[in-house]
């Protein structure tokens, strides 16, 4: 299930302008019930209520109708969904305490996940295929200073994004080890 941009805010913004219940609001934002009722409970908060319809993320009809009925939950618009989700995958920043980090991040995935190539840990890693072949091959002029560490750890990569690449790399080995029995 897909959440709302700034949960906390726009469950602040829910608890002071709908008559939805808590459990409503808690399920729709992702939040636990007992937070909701603390967001409801405090006077002064430094979290300032988001408009979810003013942001485009809900409809005032769907209010509405959740509103009537207690057992309906709230849904995010379709468009909505699909456009946070596109943000999501197209920008990839690496802020600039994070890459100095990059060259570990990149050894870590060439010891941990050998089935990886070249070019898809580069896209991965937001580097060249140049540099990965390179400290796959201990030449890089970095090599022998880098600390290896986990990039996910780090924040460098999505652990999600890690598994599905892994799953299709290991898929794609597979295949092609299959082909080379046939043809033998």
């Amino acid at each position: 299930m897909s959440l709302p941009y700034m949960p906390s805010s726009t469950a602040r913004w829910l608890v002071e302008n709908t008559a939805l219940t808590f459990d409503q609001i808690a399920e729709f934002c992702g939040l636990h019930e007992l937070e909701v009722k603390s967001i409801a409970d405090s006077e002064t908060s430094k979290v300032q209520g988001l408009n979810p319809i003013l942001s485009g993320q809900i409809d005032k009809e769907e209010i509405e109708r959740c509103e009537a009925d207690p057992a309906l939950r709230l849904q995010l618009k379709e468009g909505f969904v699909n456009s946070k989700e596109k943000i999501a995958k197209k920008f990839r920043y690496t802020p600039m305490k994070h890459r100095q980090h990059r060259g570990g991040g990149i050894l870590w995935l060439i010891r941990n996940y050998p089935v990886l190539s070249d070019t898809t840990i580069a896209k991965l890693m937001r580097s060249t295929k140049a540099t990965v072949s390179m400290m796959r091959s201990k030449t890089h002029k970095s090599y022998g200073d880098t600390e290896i560490s986990n990039p996910v750890v780090l924040g460098l990569i999505s652990g999600v994004e890690l598994n599905e690449l892994v799953e299709k790399a290991q898929r794609r080995a597979e295949k092609a080890a299959k082909e080379q029995k046939i043809d033998e």
